[in-house]
């Protein structure tokens, strides 16, 4: 008897441990299904997804982005050279100019620049300076003298070049020239011309030395086309 109660004595063991483990096990994989667990067992799935691929650019867009982008500082510093480049043979030609009339003030300068000219025709494209029949006329900038030429409209008249070729300055209604004066002398800032008068078709009553500033091309004459600037907004700051 004693041995058979052994032997029931393991078997009951047995069969609790067994049942034991059964339900600890059932635990742990309803444990290992919930929620919490999934967020820790599976990260890749709180990772973000990867863009997708843009593909070829879509051109209209491409270029709309373009116009919403700053420019680049490279850019910009290449715009500004551009422009000083374009500015270059007007801001050579005017740099450093002289009032062209001795004693003449720049609040004495009146900007008769567009100003009608021949009934209306056309315009005057250059400034009269007053003053005072005799008063010496001096170079505004240095130049050679490339014409010494007296007209019917502009008496007595000089045209200097600057170096470059790029720039003619005309002085007219000269009463008379600098003594010695000739084509093809060089002359320096400041240099007197002559005097001021009313040669040709300007009134004797108003004395005055009419004067333009002319941009041309080192290889055009004297005579030829050119474009006038106006001297007035530059001979005033001085």
């Amino acid at each position: 008897m004693k041995f058979a109660d052994r032997i029931l004595t393991v078997i009951i063991t047995a069969t609790v441990t067994s049942m034991v483990w059964i339900v600890a096990g059932g635990s742990l994989i309803e444990n290992a299904g919930s929620d919490s667990q999934l967020e820790k067992t599976s990260p890749a799935k709180a990772a973000p997804s990867p863009s997708p691929d843009p593909g070829p650019s879509d051109p209209a867009s491409s270029e709309q982005a373009g116009l919403e982008t700053p420019i680049s500082d490279q850019a910009r510093n290449a715009a500004a050279l551009n422009t000083r480049v374009a500015r270059a043979p007007a801001e050579e030609s005017t740099a450093g100019l002289l009032i062209p009339v001795l004693n003449v003030k720049p609040s004495d300068l009146s900007d008769t620049f567009t100003d009608s000219r021949g009934g209306g025709t056309r315009l005057h494209e250059a400034i009269d300076i007053m003053a005072p029949r005799g008063t010496s006329v001096v170079a505004a900038a240095p130049g050679t003298i490339e014409r010494l030429f007296r007209s019917d409209a502009g008496g007595n008249t000089i045209y200097v070049r600057s170096s470059d070729g790029e720039t003619i300055h005309y002085y007219a209604h000269m009463d008379e020239y600098a003594e010695g004066l000739r084509e093809g002398q060089r002359v320096r800032r400041g240099q007197r011309l002559g005097t001021v008068g009313s040669s040709g078709n300007a009134s004797p009553e108003a004395p005055h030395l009419h004067f333009a500033i002319l941009q041309t091309t080192p290889d055009a004459e004297w005579w030829e086309p050119a474009n006038a600037i106006n001297p007035y907004p530059i001979l005033s700051q001085r």
